[in-house]
């Protein structure tokens, strides 16, 4: 091979390495602020690819499990972020605390996450992203403490959120009133059982109406909480409520997880898309 060939194919990488960059998604973690908790949190925020602030973005809301934080999907399963460049769309990673539940706590002001991500952060993403600022144009999904978040969150919201899934969510904390740090932030279930019973998606069913709110329910069969997700997915059916429900093989795991989200991501896709 001669010397021209050789800077040819070179100058051809370097281009072509140079054009993936500039398709790629860009992620970004910001600093947002909480006046409800006097704080500064962090957020993983992925914008997808050709990203211009001239257009208008639906955005996907994705909560991490208990333990976890803002950057634990990013760095877990990185392919989310040509979800975003699939599907256009702008992803939101929130931090909810190691076990902060998505609630805003009865026990401690300091943990406010309810009133954090329902409206502080999406304040802050509408002002800050060119996203579509109104309930169609906003999803939210999370898994395990998460899953049980973004249902509880887009329940008590449906003027926030128009769409919301579960991926191994924690959908009766009842079932796990001595675990889990659930009694730091709502108190002990023996002593505050109404408390509780506000704080339990299985136990807010009566503020759903049939298609006010786009819903994706997914568990693995071997997944300690699948036994809580089949009642979720019964009594969802009773009530006549729409919902997509998908069970198959797999545990609480990321590998379960990683998997999980291209098909909710695909879900909430359709929503956007057609209504939007």
């Amino acid at each position: 091979m001669n010397i021209h060939k050789i800077i040819f194919l070179v100058l051809l990488l370097v281009v072509g390495f140079g054009c993936l960059k500039a398709d790629a998604a860009t992620v970004d973690t910001v600093l947002t602020h909480s006046a409800a908790m006097k704080k500064d949190i962090k957020a993983v925020i992925i914008k997808p690819a050709g990203y211009s602030a001239s257009n208008k973005y639906p955005a996907l809301y994705l909560l991490h499990g208990f333990s976890g934080n803002y950057s634990d999907w990013i760095k877990k399963v990185p392919a989310i972020a040509k979800l975003a460049d699939t599907y256009q769309m702008i992803i939101v990673c929130p931090d909810g605390n190691f076990a902060g539940w998505y609630f805003d706590s009865t026990e401690n002001k300091e943990w406010m996450y309810e009133t954090y991500i329902a409206t502080e952060l999406v304040t802050y993403v509408d002002k800050h992203y060119a996203t579509i600022a109104r309930r169609t144009g906003r999803a939210i999904t999370g898994l395990s403490m998460g899953g049980h978040g973004a249902l509880f969150l887009s329940f008590k919201h449906q003027d926030i959120f128009g769409a919301a899934g579960s991926m191994s969510g924690v959908v009766d904390i009842r079932q796990f009133a001595d675990s889990y740090g659930i009694e730091q932030v709502i108190g002990k279930y023996a002593e505050h059982p109404e408390v509780w019973e506000k704080h339990c998606v299985a136990s807010l069913l009566y503020l759903l109406k049939p298609n006010a709110l786009t819903l994706i329910v997914d568990c693995g069969y071997d997944d300690g909480m699948y036994s809580g997700n089949q009642e979720l997915h019964k009594q969802l059916l009773l009530r006549r409520i729409p919902h997509d429900y998908t069970v198959r093989p797999g545990g609480h795991s990321w590998a379960y997880w990683a998997n999980a989200i291209n098909y909710q991501a695909l879900f909430f896709s359709r929503f956007f898309v057609e209504h939007n």
